[in-house]
């Protein structure tokens, strides 16, 4: 009886531990976060919008949380603060391509092609942060996703040295139970975050560099 009440309390130990540093890890990411997220309407100008994929149902559309993120995206091109889109999300399976649902979208919403650039690698945020910088040598973005996403998503771009903002793409009223889904997500997501933008750093798949802007372009 009494080595299970010290393995208990052992447990119990752990499980605050845990419990903290997923807190701390959150707080982290939110304090840090909070000065650069702005709503669609006071968003600054920027050149460049990062819009981040958010799963496709079983016909390969977008579904309402990743229209919405490239709905708000289309409308800071369309008001002229960003002249390009990256569209970054999964393509790993044949049936399954996030960018190519997004770039679809965003045409029927009016944008034209030549302003969409295409991230077929973009599986986690992480992934995407560290292209975006690597791959399509961008300096600076603004990132598009729901306020729920957007603390790690900027804080991880930033650490990954791509100077970030974000803008919320909430655009309608989401479930509650998503909602409590995506929260308890985020909370070991953000700690993960921390780990890998601080201590391992590891390589997403990377490939020869597609820069969206010239390097004559590229600090205008």
């Amino acid at each position: 009886m009494g080595i299970l009440k010290m393995i208990l309390r052992i447990l119990l130990v752990l499980a605050v531990s845990a419990l903290i540093v997923i807190g701390l890890a959150r707080l982290t990411a939110a304090l840090y976060a909070a000065p650069r997220i702005f709503t669609l309407q006071n968003a600054p100008k920027g050149r460049t919008a990062v819009v981040f994929g958010a799963g496709l149902y079983r016909d390969g559309t977008p579904t309402p949380v990743l229209r919405d993120r490239v709905a708000t995206a289309a409308q800071l091109y369309f008001s002229g603060k960003v002249d390009r889109l990256l569209m970054s999300g999964d393509n790993r399976f044949e049936n399954y391509n996030e960018p190519g649902a997004m770039k679809a979208y965003a045409l029927e919403l009016g944008v034209p092609e030549t302003a969409i650039v295409l991230d077929y690698a973009g599986r986690r945020t992480y992934d995407t942060c560290y292209r975006a910088r690597a791959i399509f040598q961008l300096e600076e973005a603004i990132l598009v996703t729901q306020r729920f996403h957007l603390a790690r998503a900027v804080f991880t771009c930033n650490q990954l040295g791509l100077k970030a903002v974000g803008v919320e793409a909430d655009r309608r009223t989401y479930q509650r139970r998503s909602q409590v889904s995506w929260a308890i997500r985020e909370s070991f997501a953000t700690t993960v975050a921390l780990w890998e933008v601080w201590v391992s750093r590891p390589l997403p798949v990377l490939g020869d560099p597609e820069p969206i802007y010239p390097p004559e372009q590229a600090h205008r």
